[in-house]
């Protein structure tokens, strides 16, 4: 049992080493934005697709006391559960995931 533990738990962290995505997440915001957040567990990071759009936006995971906070330079997205609040510029919107 012990064995085939430690093998499930290194395939897992092989995995997640690899640049594994994490997760995928689409956001409607307050001010009509709709966006696709692919979460990359290595390096923590965020890439934002904004609808109508093929550019992809990527955001290091930056120190946070509370949620998951991605920033660069004047771009910022920060989640707290569903919620997230998008930040670009001097503009800010409050984003939520989509059912």
């Amino acid at each position: 049992m012990g064995i085939r533990l430690f093998v499930l738990a290194a395939a897992a962290l092989a995995w997640l080493s690899s640049g594994a995505v994490a997760g995928e997440v689409v956001y409607k915001c307050d001010d009509k934005t709709e966006l696709t957040a692919t979460f990359r567990a290595d390096p923590n990071a965020v890439d934002l697709v904004f609808k109508g759009s093929n550019a992809r936006q990527s955001l290091p995971q930056v120190l946070s006391a509370d949620g998951g906070r991605y920033a660069a330079g004047d771009t910022e997205f920060w989640i707290k559960g569903r919620q997230a609040t998008l930040s670009r510029g001097q503009n800010k919107t409050v984003c939520e995931t989509k059912r």
